[in-house]
């Protein structure tokens, strides 16, 4: 598999949010607006990203009987470079994401990669698996904020966009717990739409 392939199976062969399914928690939590999205994929990225150039470089010298164990004291520690930067930089955010920050270090997104790819492959192969499902995974943070924040507000990145009238009388039910599960079925139901044509017209 090529850099570029494997750079862009995170977009949208292997989304780890609407193909995979993993990381399932912050994607609905934090998908209320379009900041707190962007901010939680960016700290996500960063963790993926150095992770797996870890966990590749040294493959070879972590013990089997004890890589999980390995890989989270990595994950953890590249997670407390993040929330100590956001915290210091960035702490109306680092607020906003609250706990999701630390729970990064259990997100099933980057365990996932660590034990399904970089610990078998090269840390140039890794390092792009990394920044591809970062980005994939943000993407997907992205595109259900923007729904949800437009439902939600009528805002984008908390400009107004539909008006004062629709912020008067939002969809409120989109940045609610509910909203989230039946936004996620209509989307997920649109991915499988797209898949289908794609099937017949090949």
């Amino acid at each position: 598999m090529t850099l570029w392939r494997t750079l862009t199976n995170g977009f949208y062969t292997e989304n780890p949010i609407f193909r995979i399914s993993l990381g399932m928690c912050p994607f609905l939590a934090l998908s209320t607006s379009v900041q707190n999205a962007i901010g939680m994929g960016a700290a996500a990225t960063f963790v993926l990203v150095w992770s797996n150039a870890a966990i590749s470089a040294l493959r070879n010298v972590i013990p089997d009987k004890i890589r999980i164990p390995c890989y989270i004291v990595f994950i953890a520690t590249f997670v407390s470079l993040v929330d100590m930067v956001m915290a210091a930089y960035a702490p109306p955010l680092h607020k906003a994401l609250g706990i999701y920050i630390p729970l990064i270090v259990v997100n099933c997104i980057i365990l996932g990669r660590a034990e399904a790819f970089a610990n078998k492959n090269t840390v140039a192969a890794s390092l792009m698996d990394g920044i591809g499902m970062g980005i994939g995974f943000t993407l997907a943070m992205a595109l259900m904020a923007t729904i949800r924040e437009l439902l939600g507000n009528g805002t984008w990145y908390g400009v107004n966009i539909l008006g004062r009238d629709f912020a008067n009388q939002p969809v409120l039910i989109a940045i609610l717990p509910p909203g989230a599960f039946i936004l996620m079925g209509f989307v997920l139901g649109g991915f499988a739409i797209i898949d289908r044509r794609k099937g017949r017209a090949a």
